[in-house]
């Protein structure tokens, strides 16, 4: 699908720009203190010629053969582009976590780290994770490792995506 840049893009997105719009598809996910499941999930970039997107993501859990079984995870934030492509993200979940992320942005790719986590009194232990966003063949490729419920930090989700 073709993809136009748009006319007020802030010139710190540049790296990030072919993120804009909304992402559909499904993924993988595994940990040790949970059963592996499949989702379905759709992401949204926008941006408002201020020198960040607003992100917002949703994802539901599926069957076997694709169907939809029941709602998951929400997660909802701002990516703050800085000058040669570093970045700043602060992302706040459903399931009682708001998260502060550092990385760097460029050559079809984001890849960032928390750098503080912060959990309201019924969340489940969420220490820290490291994301990995590429540009594969025009799909939008992601991998999220986590550190929680004693873990290490270690591979979580893993998704494809393609521009709706």
């Amino acid at each position: 699908m073709p993809f136009e840049l748009p006319e007020n893009l802030h010139p710190d997105c540049a790296p990030l720009a072919w993120m804009l719009g909304t992402w559909r598809g499904n993924g993988h996910g595994d940990y040790p203190t949970i059963d592996a499941f499949q989702f379905g999930q759709e992401l949204i970039f926008t941006h408002d010629g201020r020198p960040f997107f607003h992100y917002f993501a949703r994802s539901w859990i599926i069957d076997e053969n694709g169907e939809k079984v029941r709602d998951a995870a929400l997660e909802t934030g701002f990516i703050r582009c800085r000058p040669g492509g570093d970045i700043e993200v602060t992302l706040s979940h459903n399931i009682g976590f708001v998260e502060i992320w550092h990385g760097k942005a460029g050559d079809g790719k984001l890849e960032i780290s928390t750098d503080a986590v912060a959990r309201t009194e019924s969340a489940k232990e969420y220490v820290g994770g490291h994301r990995l966003y590429g540009n594969v063949e025009g799909d939008l490729l992601y991998a999220f490792d986590m550190a929680a419920m004693g873990q290490q930090l270690q591979p979580h989700l893993w998704a494809r995506l393609k521009r709706a």
